[in-house]
């Protein structure tokens, strides 16, 4: 019979622990907690646990330190200690890496993830007894990519909070041209322009913010009920200087007076729909947007004439930086991939279809009440 790996659960957070006790004890672990650093330290004292899932920041002495303490004592530097923070910061990964730790994690803490990186902390514990020097080295590439991939998380946001106001000048500036009275046609038709542009970028920005925090388990819709018929009239409003360019008519069919969603994940949702939509659609021809109330759920479908998503890109069309038509091989951003992260977040689906000619994007909402 395997020994049962006792884990100590480190946080003073009474739901944050018992959110990870539920979790562990499913998967057969034996469970203890400690409300912070000091009573970590004299729980490992008093008898010694396999594995520690440390918070960073608690009254008292913090993770870091108590981390530090657990290494230095008798049977310390065998245990594997996991950092479970809601600071997703480069520096405090850093600082958890001096300390000692094994792996960090964010919170909210996803189940799945915490089984999965705890017994991955435990074997590597395991090995570096047997490998000592072969598990320092990966441990020390496996370091190294997760800061990586802070740095890259940290630019992203630096990159959307800095474009936002750039961004918002122009957008006001163009507004304030097609309120002058004294302005030409000319002008105006520009800065209509521009503040379907500056719009379209805004999205691509706020797409960015957004598929960070679902990366981080943080995109939580706040959810309402939202009429449909002034949400599609407002989207399609600001897409028609697009649609004008291309030649494409926009056309609304809306049988569903409501919906149960967050109103600016779900406009931006549509947005990005249609937007895709406009990209794909051959001059004279039209975009059209239904909502129908279905014994499922309000069900979105956003119709081009395109040419439609080949049988092979169907699978991965909602994927990062990934483009469904053939004609273009280019990435085209985070727009579709968004679109699956805001309708996961809803609890719905989201797929294509084919129009013959053309494609469907559908979005299913689940029903209320």
């Amino acid at each position: 019979m395997l020994d049962v790996v006792t884990v100590l659960v480190v946080d003073d957070n009474a739901q944050n622990r018992a959110l990870a006790r539920a979790t562990l004890e499913d998967e057969g672990f034996s469970v203890r907690e400690a409300v912070d650093g000091a009573q970590a330290i004299a729980e490992f004292e008093r008898e010694r646990v396999d594995c520690i899932v440390m918070d960073v920041r608690m009254p008292g002495i913090d993770g870091l330190v108590a981390c530090e303490r657990i290494r230095a004592l008798a049977g310390g530097s065998k245990v594997a200690i996991v950092f479970a923070t809601a600071l997703r910061e480069l520096d405090t990964f850093d600082r958890a890496v001096a300390a000692g730790g094994d792996d960090f994690l964010t919170k909210p803490l996803r189940p799945d993830e915490l089984v999965a990186r705890l017994r991955a902390a435990l074997h590597i514990r395991r090995l570096a007894g047997e490998r000592l020097e072969l598990v320092a080295e990966l441990k020390q590439q496996r370091d190294h990519l997760q800061r990586l991939q802070y740095q890259k998380e940290q630019l992203a946001t630096f990159l959307v909070h800095d474009l936002k106001n750039p961004v918002g000048t122009i957008d006001l500036l163009a507004q304030r041209i097609l309120r002058d009275a004294t302005g030409s046609e000319r002008s105006k038709t520009a800065a209509a322009a521009m503040r379907a542009e500056t719009r379209a970028l805004m999205r691509m920005i706020t797409n960015l913010l957004d598929v960070s925090k679902a990366d981080e388990g943080r995109l939580a819709p706040n959810v309402k009920l939202v009429p449909t018929s002034p949400l599609v009239t407002e989207v399609l409003d600001e897409l028609r200087p697009m649609a004008s360019d291309a030649d494409v008519e926009l056309v609304a069919s809306i049988g569903a007076n409501e919906v149960l969603a967050d109103r600016d994940l779900v406009h931006r949702l549509l947005a990005n729909l249609v937007e895709n939509a406009l990209r794909h659609a051959p001059a004279g021809t039209a975009v059209t947007v239904a909502l129908t109330d279905t014994r499922h759920g309000v069900e979105l479908r956003v119709r081009d004439a395109g040419s439609g998503i080949p049988v092979d890109r169907k699978e991965s069309v909602f994927d990062r930086f990934t483009s469904g038509d053939r004609s273009k091989s280019h990435n085209r951003g985070l727009g579709l991939s968004f679109c699956k992260l805001v309708m996961e977040a809803h609890g719905g689906e989201i797929w294509v279809e084919d129009a013959e000619p053309g494609a469907v994007f559908c979005a299913r909402f689940p029903r209320h009440g």
